[in-house]
């Protein structure tokens, strides 16, 4: 199967129709936009050609690039091709050996029509290397396996072996995240982001009331005569707990909507991965692939006994780090084993502790406290009277930062040994990292002039998936590791791209 180029089933003709009408209308929304608020002068006649006829080359284009995309394996030379393109014909090779990811995702629209699309990621790309729209969940699940079993043999004793160990377990569901773990998830995570946004989006709200009103309610001299500060204590209050079952409410939507449903299967000892309500996902982690392991977990969900693993495989930017990160949330403690033995083949241990030194701890304080605190007294100091009314607000401000910086600097250690390094930070959300020093792309270490005098310095591990930093530790046994990690890559033979 899959020898011979095969095209995408012919109903995927539609969701090829969609993609491409969603494309044009996104080009084009500022001309719909005029036709909109001109709809009344426009000859309706004209108006309705002009769409029959933009629907005809929307469907036109859809059929030509139905009949010109085919995709097929080259078993000899090991790699997945796709042909594609109308005017521009566009060949894509893609080796076996440098796949990263293969994922199964099926739209509200896929789903509807009966198909699913298959994005196939490789290390380093800015984008999926190859991209099929519409394939039969079979036929998806079929080429998903031939591309992911890649494994490279090498020869032992005159005969071929797998260098990746084939679990005795395969193919069934070992892990089921529930619905009442997601809603745990969903009370107990992501404050400071849904906060944020929702912020956001209430000062955008009252921007636009304020500009359709003329006038800005908070600088109304009269409102003193109707407010009393009782009344406005209690309604700021109501506003916090209003704002507070908000955030929680967006948490639970989005963790319920994104992650229901989640399923975790053995799979020729790599993990598949399947979830989602309105757009599901299905996507296979090979642990020779993961580059950084993240486990997080905050005191109320440790009192829950939930936590959530974030995995992130080799990225090419920033941001592409951040949207391929595979997250698992809600697992237990011993699910989070289970995980970790798969990928790991152990369950990683903490070995020697090293921590930073309380500079670190002064310089943070600095730049969080000490320098807002210059320019509110710059601003007091200019403003003697105004600023007088947020006095109380800056006391706040220090004991609220300050006990977050402390809680961050108390928790900030690199532990390390020979087979793993975890590195550890966060003030509520506790998170430690993990990666094996055989994933390690490169290694910087610094040191201020200043510093040389009490052998403090600075690390950072670069990784294909990201970079862990640990700053102000012990210079001599930075060094050390140091030396050690770039001796192990030297006579490292390791297979994650």
């Amino acid at each position: 199967m899959f020898k011979e180029p095969q095209k995408q089933s012919s109903i995927g003709i539609l969701v090829l129709f969609f993609d491409t009408l969603q494309h044009y209308l996104r080009a084009l929304w500022p001309i719909l936009v005029v036709w909109i608020f001109k709809f009344n002068e426009v000859n309706k006649t004209y108006l309705l050609i002009g769409i029959s006829v933009g629907v005809l080359l929307i469907g036109l284009i859809a059929y030509l690039k139905y009949i010109n995309f085919t995709f097929y394996l080259d078993s000899e030379k090991e790699e997945f091709i796709i042909n594609e393109g109308i005017w521009s014909k566009t060949r894509t090779t893609i080796q076996l050996h440098k796949i990263q990811q293969v994922n199964i995702t099926q739209s509200l629209i896929q789903r509807a029509i009966g198909v699913y699309a298959l994005d196939v990621d490789t290390a380093g790309s800015n984008d999926k290397e190859g991209k099929i729209k519409a394939i039969s969940h079979e036929l998806a699940l079929e080429l998903k396996s031939k591309l992911l079993d890649n494994e490279r043999r090498i020869k032992v004793d005159g005969n071929e072996a797998n260098t990746t160990e084939t679990f005795i377990e395969e193919n069934h569901s070992f892990i089921n995240i529930s619905f009442l773990s997601l809603v745990k998830m969903g009370i107990t995570s992501n404050y400071v982001r849904s906060f944020s946004l929702l912020l956001l989006f209430l000062f955008t709200v009252l921007d636009y009331t304020q500009k359709i009103m003329g006038a800005n309610v908070w600088e109304d001299k009269d409102i003193e005569n109707y407010v009393n500060s009782r009344l406005l204590i209690q309604s700021l209050f109501v506003v916090i707990v209003f704002l507070f079952i908000v955030i929680i409410l967006i948490n639970l939507a989005r963790i319920i909507i994104k992650y229901f449903d989640y399923k975790i299967t053995r799979q020729k000892g790599s993990l598949l991965l399947s979830f989602g309500l309105l757009n599901t996902k299905s996507t296979i982690i090979k642990p020779e692939k993961v580059q950084i392991t993240a486990v997080s977990q905050n005191y109320f969900q440790k009192k829950m006994n939930i936590l959530h693993l974030r995995i992130k495989q080799a990225s090419h930017n920033e941001k592409e780090e951040r949207n391929a990160a595979i997250e698992i949330p809600g697992c237990n403690q011993i699910e989070k084993d289970a995980i970790l033995k798969l990928l790991f083949q152990k369950i990683p241990q903490k070995g020697v502790m090293l921590k930073p030194n309380w500079r670190k701890l002064g310089f943070s304080v600095f730049l969080t406290i000490g320098l807002p605190l210059i320019g509110y007294c710059i601003f007091r100091n200019y403003n003697p009277t105004l600023g007088k009314d947020y006095d109380y607000s800056v006391w706040i401000y220090i004991i609220f930062v300050g006990v977050i910086q402390f809680f961050k600097f108390k928790n900030n250690k690199l532990f390390i040994n020979d087979d793993f390094i975890i590195m550890q930070s966060g003030a509520w959300d506790i998170n430690n990292e993990i990666i094996e020093p055989s994933k390690i792309q490169a290694i910087t270490t610094s040191q201020l002039f200043w510093h040389k005098s009490i052998n403090i310095g600075s690390i950072i591990l670069h990784t294909a998936g990201g970079n862990i930093a640990f700053q102000l530790g012990n210079f001599t046994a930075i060094k050390q590791y140091v030396n050690l990690w770039l001796y192990e890559l030297e006579r490292s033979d390791s297979n994650w791209m």
